[in-house]
């Protein structure tokens, strides 16, 4: 069960990401905080969380709410200046922590490649790569979707477009799996987190600095060294820039679109009558991955920092506060969504706010979307019997990130 205060006898409902029932089904506590506490101060987070649509769109799209919170947190945390120093770095070239000018510049660097027209072009080798993790499927009665397909597809797709080895994948996948234990907001992990995630960017930045070397003295059809030679109004990426970017663009580029796969199909088979009607009508593969997206989709929170004083939703935040918009709260908005919790693959329209909304706006969606559609619909074509093995669930230890530890399933030729 979500955890409620019990003091004086309280009903009011407090938002805890450490417990494990909001862990397990955060759900029925957003649809309690909608509506008896929609703007709630956490005691737990020291921050403000918003659960209706609304709010959480003013957070994303508000020039008084900034990005430009992780060096300011980091270096509250500890007065050492060499303590976390890569960590540190790397964050503050990120430009999804960067406010304008410096995200208008870093992201009009980068963004020819996103673009739609870019990204259909890859469709082909995504179909390809999709069809060859599933042939050795074909051969097994079961297998885990998360370990065996979701992660290793958008990783080897941002990982070619990289220009990093598949080979390279274990080793790139644990220092990503560090680092996601400071950009997730994992808790459970107390401090050590802090000296992992570090480590996790060191070897990352260094993996990067040895790959811009390389395409600087011998340059490649690929994105890094795209980067390297990108100019934007007379501007370009400095080398540690490039580095930053590539260690994002992995990070991001598989962590969610991982968690976009299994989520959506641990709903679908779940529920089976979804996964029936996209068996009989792959065709509404792309509607099934925006449903996906917007059920329980893999960005659960997106955190700002209050740069000057706003109001939201009739309660006063000041400078200096953290406020936190939880994507899958607002996602699930009855004033928004009708039949806001029915899993509807056709749901029309369907305006998400997973992949964020205005100037950071996720740079990749695109090829999230496109790496989705293919994945679902030629899942639905080759293993229509698909089944889950457990109704039980092992989610990420993450305020930030919603996605699953793993997702056995089997082929139920019953």
């Amino acid at each position: 069960m979500p955890c409620f205060a019990m003091a004086n006898e309280s009903p009011r409902p407090v938002y805890d990401p450490d417990h494990s029932g909001t862990r397990t089904d955060p759900f029925p506590l957003f649809e309690r905080l909608r509506a008896e506490d929609p703007v709630h101060w956490s005691p737990a987070l020291k921050s403000w969380v918003l659960t209706r649509y609304e709010d959480c769109r003013l957070a994303l799209t508000s020039p008084s709410l900034s990005a430009e919170r992780v060096r300011a947190f980091l270096a509250r945390r500890s007065g050492d200046p060499a303590d976390l120093a890569t960590l540190r770095d790397q964050m503050d070239r990120w430009m999804v922590f960067r406010d304008p000018p410096d995200h208008t510049r870093l992201r009009g660097l980068v963004n020819r490649a996103f673009t739609p027209q870019a990204v259909a072009a890859r469709a082909p080798a995504i179909a390809s790569l999709v069809d060859e993790l599933l042939a050795p499927l074909a051969e097994r009665a079961e297998f885990d979707l998360i370990a065996d397909f979701a992660e290793p597809l958008p990783a080897y797709v941002i990982m070619d477009m990289l220009g990093v080895p598949r080979a390279d994948l274990r080793a790139v996948r644990r220092w990503s799996d560090e680092l996601a234990l400071f950009v997730g907001a994992a808790r459970g992990t107390g401090e050590a987190r802090y000296d992992r995630a570090e480590e996790g960017a060191k070897r990352l930045a260094e993996y990067f600095r040895r790959l811009v070397a390389e395409r600087r003295a011998r340059p490649a059809d690929d994105l890094a060294t795209a980067m390297l030679k990108a100019r934007e109004a007379g501007e370009a990426l400095d080398d540690e820039e490039v580095v930053a970017t590539a260690v994002l663009l992995l990070f991001a580029g598989h962590e969610t679109t991982t968690h976009l796969i299994g989520n959506g199909m641990l709903h679908m088979l779940g529920q089976r009558a979804p996964w029936r009607r996209l068996v009989a009508d792959p065709t509404l593969a792309a509607s099934a991955v925006e449903e996906c997206l917007r059920f329980e989709g893999p960005i659960g929170a997106i955190g700002r920092v209050v740069a000057a004083s706003i109001e939201i939703g009739g309660q006063p935040m000041r400078e200096g506060e953290r406020v936190f918009a939880l994507l899958n709260a607002g996602n699930r908005d009855p004033a928004v969504f009708p039949e806001a919790d029915r899993f509807d693959i056709g749901r029309n329209p369907n305006r998400h706010l997973t992949f964020g909304h205005g100037i950071h706006f996720c740079l990749g969606a695109p090829l999230a979307r496109l790496e989705g559609e293919i994945a679902l619909g030629r899942l639905a074509r080759a293993f229509p019997d698909l089944a889950v093995v457990s109704r039980h669930t092992d989610w990420l230890d993450s305020l930030v990130l919603r996605g699953l530890l793993s997702l056995p399933v089997v082929r139920d030729r019953g």
